[in-house]
């Protein structure tokens, strides 16, 4: 055979191959695969209202502490209990301290005793906590109840954050988080509406009207906390102990869509909550503190929580010795902002599932953080320093959603993953320390240090942002060279991501545990 035949029978090699390729699938794959999607959409439905109701919910009372100080911070409670601005900060610091030191017990925590057994003690005990916050009558009690509360409150965010991503896909999972930060931001905005309400039973059977704020919405944390117990459902691998929740074939689907995207689901049939593959060693624990990612993500939650705690636990006094305005109409202007940022935080993550998309969603909120702040900090014009407090409330909201997505798409492995969770939580925590100290009430009205912090920390966050997708970008490149396993559907979502763990190559030259 000639040079030319044997070029024209791989042409027609090809062109068969090709034509194989482009045929037509079969009506019986056909029906499967649409089968398949009908089935998997159900089971997405039935995650979502068990699933991310109730932790929407529950994360939403990690902020009503937030909601309820704050607006009693313009009561008489201050006076009530001598808490100067001084003892006020530490009150907000205790807590944060409290809770940093117990983020990853608690994760840990979590997975020997399951998340319903889990959710339902804690929060019933930060319930109770509550409710003995309206019977205090000293700001040294304020402070040990405050340090309670950070225990009991250590495990939610990061317990949250992990839960969601065992359940959900790389590429479904920033939405999810959005409906998490939504519930959390409209529970904390209607927080603020009833705050104004129960400060009008000042004096009504003997209390005053922070005594109400934290009596009546600590009985209605209790009472959601033994809800939790039924509602709240179990990991993927134990599905079947949940409360009337999936199948026997919505459970193997469930662990089939997880092996599938990244293979970290346990055996469907454990019978305990650790499961074989998930043993617990010092090794898995331990080992996620070597891995840069883990101290990259960590960075970007401690600059954001820098602008959500200054601004959820000190917009109504800013309101009210920046702006001018009452203590009543303090409370009640601090909630629209938490409204309208259900609406950024649910169009930005469905963009960002849609497209594959996380750097530039963070870099986009990061830029609006910090025109909000510049509106708030430089204008002399009341309604645009306000309408600043829109826009930065509604950019670092969407933000958290998108951060939560960054860390979890780039995390493999059961125990990884939950360290890496309670990792950035207590450093999201840590930036709740800074920024509860930036908002300093001798530079009312303008608070420059609070603004300043807020734009240089929210420009920082853009550099990092930028620093680690050329990384990536890099990281996948070489990979490629070097023969690794990156297809599309791999590498699509991560030139703007930090996705090592989708590579066949140690990112930084430190090795994934491999663990599940």
């Amino acid at each position: 055979m000639g040079p030319a035949d044997a070029r024209n029978s791989a042409v027609a090699t090809v062109n068969q191959e090709a034509a194989l390729i482009n045929a037509p699938i079969d009506d019986g794959h056909q029906h499967a695969r649409h089968t398949s999607s009908v089935a998997e959409r159900r089971l997405r439905r039935k995650v979502d209202w068990r699933l991310c109701t109730i932790a929407g919910i529950l994360c939403s009372l990690n902020l009503l502490d937030s909601g309820i100080i704050s607006s009693a911070s313009v009561t008489s409670m201050l006076s009530d209990l001598s808490l100067t601005s001084h003892r006020y900060s530490i009150a907000i610091f205790i807590f944060t301290v409290a809770s940093i030191a117990f983020q990853l017990p608690s994760v840990i925590l979590l997975r020997f005793l399951g998340p319903r057994l889990f959710f339902c003690a804690i929060t019933t005990a930060f319930g109770v906590i509550t409710i003995s916050t309206a019977f205090i009558s000293t700001w040294q009690q304020m402070i040990a109840l405050r340090i309670l509360l950070g225990i009991s409150m250590s495990g939610i965010y990061p317990g949250l954050t992990y839960l969601i991503s065992t359940w959900y896909t790389r590429r479904e999972q920033q939405l999810r988080y959005a409906f998490l930060q939504a519930g959390e931001v409209i529970v904390l905005a209607t927080g603020g509406i009833v705050n104004f309400g129960l400060n009008h039973l000042d004096h009504k059977l003997g209390l005053k009207g922070w005594q109400w704020m934290y009596l009546v919405q600590g009985a209605i944390t209790t009472a959601l906390g033994l809800v939790a117990y039924f509602w709240m459902v179990d990991f993927p691998e134990r599905s079947h102990h949940s409360f009337h929740f999936l199948t026997a074939e919505e459970s193997a689907l469930a662990i089939e869509r997880i092996n599938a995207d990244r293979h970290d689901a346990g055996d469907l049939d454990d019978s305990s909550t650790l499961g074989s593959k998930d043993s617990l060693t010092a090794q898995k624990v331990l080992a996620p503190f070597l891995d840069p990612k883990l101290y990259a993500f960590s960075t970007l939650f401690f600059l954001l929580n820098i602008v959500s705690t200054a601004l959820s636990y000190f917009l109504p006094i800013i309101l009210q010795s920046g702006f001018g305005y009452s203590t009543n109409k303090s409370i009640i202007l601090s909630t629209p902002p938490y409204y309208y940022s259900v609406i950024p935080v649910i169009l930005s993550s469905w963009f960002a599932d849609r497209f594959s998309l996380r750097g530039p969603i963070i870099t986009f909120n990061a830029i609006c953080v910090v025109v909000g702040f510049s509106m708030f900090g430089f204008s002399s014009i009341t309604p645009v320093r306000y309408i600043g407090t829109f826009l930065a409330t509604g950019a670092y909201v969407s933000n958290w959603a998108a951060l939560s997505a960054y860390q979890a798409n780039n995390i493999t492995g059961q125990w990884k993953r939950a360290t890496v969770a309670a990792a950035v939580s207590a450093c999201n925590g840590l930036g709740g320390i800074a920024g509860s100290y930036i908002v300093r009430s001798q530079e009312a009205p303008r608070y420059f240090t609070a603004v300043w912090v807020s734009i240089g920390s929210h420009i920082l966050m853009v550099c990092l942002v930028a620093a680690y997708a050329q990384i990536s970008l890099r990281t996948n490149m070489a990979s490629v060279a070097l023969g690794a396993n990156v297809t599309p559907s791999t590498n699509r979502l991560f030139p703007v991501t930090m996705a090592f763990h989708t590579l066949n190559i140690p990112p930084f030259g430190i090795p994934d545990s491999g663990e599940t």
